[in-house]
């Protein structure tokens, strides 16, 4: 690991406190981004943690507009949430802010723990929804229930029990809970915030009120969907299952909108399952968080500032990743069109996902009990 410079000036000390202000809140009305950015000159370069592999571009346009050199670089969200910890306790900050880790094992175990800090632009603050302020999201990545356009002329499901039914069997792809976490977390979302939805929607499809005396709709939702032998795998080859051209049978599945570009390349003909029960899919957050430890918070911040930014957050939105600045438009040349679908999504509620992650293991442990392969 390289362990960084520390530069100590008077100057830097008063360009820092003059961006900061001491602790920055909402309300704060003598917020100067270019005092920042003069702050953010003064401090050794930052490296910022993503799961995106455009997060090296990001990074590299942001050191051109600003003159503050950072690295992007891309890690999963597991790897995130071990370097932090790591790092904290190594004294040697590497990686100076996180982008879309862990949602729940940061709410669980990093923001408890004193490792990461959050931080909400001040001038920025009216424009982001207030269960999105603290800890910050500064994008959303939309799971959606997907089909081939190519196949059907419409989508063929309209209700997420019809999951559960013969016909579906071993005919849905999706990610594995058991190597993506979040869709553990999903699961407990589900059952957390939305089962009286779950609920309507098996009335819906079966016509009779479910009984939930001895399991939540949500459970036995996933129970007699993983009996249902779903496909399991990574993004890639759930979203070749299911969009991929020249198939007679494809199957039906669940992705990032980010999948969705392989449309442009004629690879796949994907489309948005809406109008289904009771969600045409979900809305990850990516939150960001800076190392507490680190030697640039203010470069960190202004990192930040500049992903809620639509310059910024370009090249994720490009890729259907939903910007939590309401003044930041979707992008044009995303291929999906879920702007069209946002208010049938469900949206993740960050305040109980340290929740979610005390509930993970369950959830996964009932996940491998009920799934039929």
């Amino acid at each position: 690991m390289t362990i960084k410079l520390k530069t100590t000036t008077a100057l830097v000390a008063l360009a820092i406190g003059i961006a900061l202000g001491g602790a920055a809140t909402a309300e704060e009305s003598d917020f100067d981004l270019d005092a920042l950015v003069e702050a953010a000159r003064a401090e050794p370069p930052i490296t910022v943690y993503a799961v995106t592999g455009k997060i090296v571009r990001t990074a590299e346009a942001f050191t051109e507009a600003y003159g503050v050199e950072a690295t992007g670089k891309k890690v999963n969200e597991a790897d995130q949430i071990d370097l932090m910890i790591r790092e904290y306790q190594a004294g040697n900050i590497v990686g100076d802010l996180s982008v879309a880790a862990d949602v729940g094992s940061i709410m669980a175990q990093l923001i408890p723990e004193g490792i990461v800090t959050s931080w909400l632009p001040p001038d920025l603050a009216g424009n982001i929804p207030e269960g999105q302020q603290d800890p910050l999201v500064v994008v959303s990545d939309p799971h959606v229930w997907a089909y081939s356009t190519e196949a059907y002329d419409a989508c063929p499901v309209d209700n997420i029990w019809a999951l559960t039914e013969p016909e579906w069997h071993g005919k849905v792809a999706m990610l594995d809970p058991l190597v993506k976490p979040n869709y553990a977390d999903w699961f407990n979302q589900l059952e957390t915030h939305h089962d009286d939805a779950m609920a309507e929607a098996y009335e819906a499809h079966f016509g009779k009120p479910i009984d939930r005396s001895e399991e939540s709709a949500t459970q036995q939702w996933v129970r007699m969907y993983g009996e249902n032998a779903p496909l399991l795998g990574d993004s890639t080859s759930v979203a070749e299952a299911v969009g991929a051209v020249g198939q007679a049978e494809p199957f039906f599945g669940i992705m990032s909108t980010a999948k969705f570009r392989s449309n442009e390349s004629g690879e796949t003909a994907l489309g948005i399952c809406g109008g289904m029960q009771p969600f045409a899919g979900w809305l990850y957050p990516g939150l960001a968080v800076m190392a507490s430890g680190t030697d640039s918070p203010n470069a960190a911040k202004l990192f930040v500032h500049y992903l809620l930014s639509e310059e910024g957050i370009a090249p994720m939105s490009v890729d259907g990743k939903v910007s939590s600045n309401a003044a930041v438009p979707a992008n044009p040349e995303e291929v999906s069109g879920v702007a069209d679908y946002m208010d049938e999504l469900m949206v993740y509620d960050t305040a109980t996902a340290a929740e979610d992650f005390d509930k993970r293991q369950d959830w996964q442990d009932f996940w491998r009990i009920h799934y039929s392969r």
